[in-house]
């Protein structure tokens, strides 16, 4: 295994960069900064939805790949040849990633629209609010893995290596899962849209990435290890990519904030079937993880990997898909305010049970 390039270093500062460790708090801010804004400057956040192109809002694109590429320079593909060394972690990961997720997702979608909340949410927006749950269900998280598992004390090196497969698979498995439990909602897919979307958040990001590691390693200081200069390259770009992550969350809200302060209620039914997913998942995924004696440094960023969302990729989709002030859009808005949070009580959930797990090695 090679040393840790996934996050910073943190041997001698002694923990959690300062973002990492105040992360819940910033995000609150920001989201009711957005929709502070969203409410009190309705015309700018009007013509910053208009920027648009081919149904990709401009602002949003280029936000999310300033969030997602600094992360993607730490995709290794070369770190794949090390897949086979401890098999259970990745097998837990990719089973409940594309297997069980996507697939509860959508359940959990119609239970709560179609049955529970049937007689307060009209048919065509309960679609709507399926469709989002489905972004968010077919997305597994790529950039903030790398923050779980670091809070977590994980392997950095197994979660590249989880992280970079599922790279790859979502490549080839979002589009044609996304369109099929789209199709049993009964909405209609636009396929060149949802094929566009994955390429510019996904493809391109990940390009742009692999061709900054291979650029840094072919130039790193005479004697100076490859690794060094990746990590001296994203400590540089964290900045930006903290910046970039905070202003999404200020426009998304911002273009929701009307939604949000007017019907408080609709934002609490939403993140009913979000919250038991994110619980239920990480369950299984855990539980798997215990069951089959998988140390904890592994077990708990494969379960909290499961568990979280791309929900980058999935907000700038259903903008793409279904526009701005969608039902959808405002569902996998919501997946934002409740990721953080959720997830900060899982990091803390796992920690307390590292007992539970075999001795680490």
């Amino acid at each position: 295994m090679t040393r840790d390039v996934t996050a910073p270093d943190t041997t001698h500062s002694g923990g959690i960069g300062f973002f990492e460790k105040w992360l819940s708090v910033w995000v609150a801010l920001c989201i009711a900064a957005g929709i502070g804004l969203g409410n009190l400057t309705p015309d700018l956040f009007q013509f910053l939805a208009n920027l648009e192109y081919a149904s990709v809002n401009l602002v949003v694109a280029v936000l999310i790949w300033g969030m997602v590429y600094p992360m993607m320079v730490n995709v290794d593909f070369a770190s794949i040849r090390h897949i086979g060394d401890r098999p259970k972690g990745l097998v837990v990961t990719l089973i409940v990633n594309w297997l069980i997720k996507p697939f509860t997702m959508v359940a959990l979608g119609v239970l709560f629209f179609e049955i529970f909340f049937v007689d307060i949410i009209a048919p065509d927006d309960a679609q709507q609010y399926i469709a989002g749950l489905i972004l968010l269900g077919a997305a597994p998280c790529t950039a903030m893995v790398f923050v779980w598992s670091q809070l977590t004390r994980g392997d950095a090196t197994y979660t590249l290596v989880q992280v970079s497969v599922n790279d790859i698979i979502m490549i080839f498995a979002f589009a044609p899962i996304v369109a099929f439990l789209l199709g049993v909602t009964d909405i209609d897919v636009p396929w060149p849209t949802l094929i566009l979307s994955v390429g510019l958040y996904v493809v391109v990001p990940l390009i742009a990435g692999a061709l900054t590691r291979l650029s840094l390693t072919r130039n790193s200081r005479p004697g100076e290890a490859s690794d060094v200069a990746i990590t001296r390259f994203t400590h540089s770009a964290k900045p930006f990519s903290v910046i970039a992550l905070l202003a999404t969350v200020v426009l998304l809200f911002g273009f929701q904030g009307h939604v949000i302060l007017d019907r408080p209620i609709l934002i609490g039914l939403i993140a009913a079937p979000l919250l038991v997913q994110s619980y239920g998942i990480f369950i299984i995924a855990y539980g798997a993880a215990w069951l089959w004696r998988i140390p904890h440094k592994v077990a708990a960023p494969c379960a909290l990997i499961g568990t979280s969302n791309f929900f980058e990729l999935a907000v700038a989709v259903a903008i793409s898909l279904f526009g701005l002030n969608s039902g959808a859009a405002l569902t996998t808005v919501v997946g934002v305010l409740v990721e953080v949070p959720v997830m900060l009580s899982l990091v803390a959930l796992a920690n307390r049970t590292r007992s539970f797990f075999p001795a680490e090695h």
